[in-house]
């Protein structure tokens, strides 16, 4: 099993909608046995708040799913249990690096790092556009699946 965790600053906005986005794609593509999805925040400021509205129309928007979820960050065990921390921005890999010591396995990424234009995805909390950040989310999940496939294909 392959088990990713999506973080972001917050885990309101842009870690949530990839979570469910590519849960989405996994169960489209008959693969959820092989994942665990979750998500999480490098900050506390969020914690126990449920997904912002904006991501929650956008996701609706899109007809992607969504279960009911709660900020919460990221631990030294969730280090531990996860194949990949994938953070958003580049600030979200230095907050990451900072709270969990460092990234001795080499687990923690940026989601667009697996795309052919490697970037950070803008934070819809200060844009307002959640369809930028959408669209960023679906690219980097479209690459992360299909670089995962690759590798059921070579252990198979």
């Amino acid at each position: 099993m392959i088990k990713i965790l999506f973080v972001c600053h917050g885990n309101i906005c842009r870690s949530p909608m990839a979570e469910f986005v590519f849960q989405d794609m996994v169960n489209k593509a008959h693969l959820e046995q092989h994942f665990q999805i979750d998500s999480a925040a490098t900050s506390r400021e969020e914690i126990g708040n449920p997904v912002h509205t904006g991501t929650l129309r956008k996701l609706a928007a899109e007809r992607v799913p969504v279960k009911d979820h709660r900020a919460r960050q990221v631990t030294w065990q969730d280090y531990q249990e996860y194949d990949y921390l994938i953070g958003m921005d580049s600030q979200n890999i230095r907050n990451m690096l900072r709270l969990l010591k460092n990234d001795p396995n080499e687990k923690i990424c940026r989601l667009l790092d697996f795309t052919k234009n490697p970037r950070d995805i803008a934070d819809p909390w200060y844009t307002g556009n959640f369809d930028a950040t959408y669209r960023d989310v679906r690219e980097g999940c479209e690459a992360l699946l299909e670089k995962l496939r690759k590798s059921f294909s070579a252990d198979h």
